[in-house]
């Protein structure tokens, strides 16, 4: 019988990982002080039944999972200075990539962390992604390995999803690291986007409004209905999520020659259809390499982001499987 989901306890917490996505499920992590605190996303709808034809990635939303390749190839026409005229593939409009909707199969337990695999269809690029998740036995930490077999060259966006859940208005602490450049998204994400498309900007308190004006993003959740995506591009060190009313931040940390980005997913009660319903609240902090989640089409093309020097796309090879690491940990307030 095939399992849904694999559970693992350790010392400082109990993780569970979904088939679905590979998703992270409900994780709890216990604080030095014997605390217990669940920072990762679940969306609201994961009892209910769902309107027919939502991609399989919206079936369990939550937690945290790979995108390859991430994004989708573009619906829409795109404004002027984005081209979408590099290289895509059949199946390039799959949001976040195959392996996002889809179960993965789980290797034989092995105690010590969750072994998963996820084969891609026959005329994929990629042929297969291995995952592996490891509770780090002497911290409140996931640690991450994600391998990548491609089926022949290519060059493809590539990222992660972390997806984070906040807290009461204005009660999140958002500490970016270093970056070159911040951009917003090139066209409105929702009706309800506040942010001016296509604009940059190099600090995360004053990110300018289509309005006029500029809107900081360094304390989450706004007050108001909006849905945001921005880029910070060109990133060192790790990001920061704290939980000041709570006590406790998240740590990001990944390998930047692999994710020169970091695309923060400001999930702010904006989209009022179904199965959003003007109730979805959370953060994404997607290390990419990646043009936002524009998929292929642009990732692979001489956007914006690429031509300033950022790269937005991998290249893979069927001669060595890509391996990349990566860690999210569970820390008091302010620890260094």
């Amino acid at each position: 019988m095939t399992r849904r989901r694999q559970s693992l306890a350790w010392a400082h917490g109990v993780v569970t990982v979904e088939a679905l996505g590979g998703m992270i499920g409900p994780t709890s992590f216990v604080l030095p002080d014997g605390r217990q605190v669940c920072p990762f996303h679940i969306a609201p709808w994961f009892d209910e039944p769902l309107p027919p034809g939502l991609p399989g990635i919206l079936h369990r939303l939550r937690g945290e999972w790979p995108c390859v390749p991430f994004g989708a190839d573009a619906t829409r026409d795109m404004p002027s200075g984005w081209p979408a005229d590099g290289a895509s593939f059949d199946g390039a409009e799959v949001p976040h990539g195959h392996s996002s909707n889809v179960e993965w199969h789980f290797l034989p337990a092995s105690g010590s962390g969750v072994d998963m695999t996820c084969a891609y269809p026959d005329n994929h690029p990629i042929r297969a992604l291995h995952r592996t998740v490891r509770p780090d036995p002497a911290a409140a930490a996931l640690d991450f390995t994600l391998t990548v077999e491609s089926r022949r060259p290519c060059r493809l966006p590539f990222g992660l999803h972390p997806t984070l859940r906040l807290p009461s208005f204005g009660q999140a602490a958002l500490q970016p690291p270093a970056f070159g450049a911040g951009r917003v998204f090139p066209m409105a994400v929702e009706a309800s986007s506040l942010l001016a498309p296509d604009a940059s900007f190099d600090r995360l308190d004053a990110v300018p409004r289509a309005a006029g004006g500029a809107l900081s993003l360094t304390r989450l959740p706004l007050d108001s209905r909006n849905d945001e995506l921005v880029q910070l591009c060109g990133v060192s060190g790790d990001f920061v999520l704290g939980y000041p009313c709570e006590g406790f931040q998240v740590r990001l940390t990944w390998n930047t020659d692999h994710f020169p980005s970091v695309l923060l997913w400001v999930s702010n009660r904006g989209r009022d259809y179904a199965p959003w319903n003007s109730r979805h609240l959370a953060l994404g902090i997607e290390p990419v390499c990646s043009a936002f989640d524009l998929g292929p089409a642009v990732s692979t093309a001489a956007n914006p982001i690429a031509t300033s020097g950022v790269a937005t796309a991998m290249d893979f090879s069927p001669d060595a499987p890509f391996t990349t690491r990566y860690r999210i940990a569970v820390e008091p307030l302010g620890a260094p």
